[in-house]
C-alpha cells in the first residue's frame, strides 16, 4: 500500500494548523484568514489610523464613533456570527472623553469569546471607562495611550440622545 498520499496530507494539515494557531500575528494571509473565518467564525483587520477604517455604520470593520479619528495602530477582531468585538488602538492628540465615554460602575457584560494575541488588557492597572457607547455598549480599559475596548453586542442607548 502506498502511504505517500497520507504522509503528504498529514504534513499539509500540520502546516496549516501551525500557521493558524501559532502565528496569528503574521500579516493577513489567505491560510490563516480562511481558518479564522471558517473554523472560528472570526475576522480581524488592522488600520494605520482610525480614519482609514470604513465609515459606513453597517460595515463589518466600522469603528464606533467614540474612537478619535487620530487614533493609530487600530486593530479590530469581530465575530462573524454575532456582534462581539475586540478593539485596540493608541490615542493620538485627541483624548478619549466626552459624552460617549464616561467613567463609572460597569454594567454586567460578558467578555466576548474572541481570540487575538494582541489582546491583553489588564483592568487592574487601567483607567476604566465603562460607558463608551455607539450602537453597542463597550467596556474600555486605558493604559496610558493604549486603549482596549470590547463588547459582547449588548445594545446601549444612543450617546447623542
Amino acid at each position: 500500500m502506498n502511504r505517500r498520499p497520507f504522509v503528504i496530507a498529514a504534513a499539509t494539515v500540520g502546516v496549516l494548523a501551525t500557521a493558524a494557531f501559532a502565528l496569528p500575528d503574521l500579516p493577513p494571509n489567505p491560510v490563516t484568514d480562511t481558518i479564522d473565518h471558517k473554523v472560528f467564525k472570526e475576522k480581524g483587520k488592522r488600520f494605520a489610523t482610525a480614519a482609514d477604517a470604513p465609515a459606513r455604520a453597517g460595515a463589518p470593520f466600522a469603528l464606533p464613533s467614540w474612537i478619535p479619528k487620530d487614533a493609530t495602530d487600530v486593530r479590530i477582531r469581530v465575530r462573524t456570527s454575532g456582534e462581539s468585538r475586540l478593539i485596540r488602538f493608541d490615542l493620538g492628540k485627541t483624548p478619549l472623553d466626552g459624552p460617549r465615554c464616561t467613567a463609572g460602575t460597569p454594567r454586567q457584560q460578558g467578555a466576548p469569546d474572541l481570540h487575538a494575541r494582541w489582546w491583553r488588557p489588564d483592568t487592574r492597572e487601567a483607567e476604566v471607562r465603562t460607558e463608551c457607547r455607539d450602537f453597542h455598549q463597550y467596556q474600555v480599559a486605558v493604559h496610558g495611550k493604549r486603549v482596549y475596548a470590547w463588547t459582547d453586542g449588548t445594545p446601549s442607548p444612543r450617546a447623542d440622545g
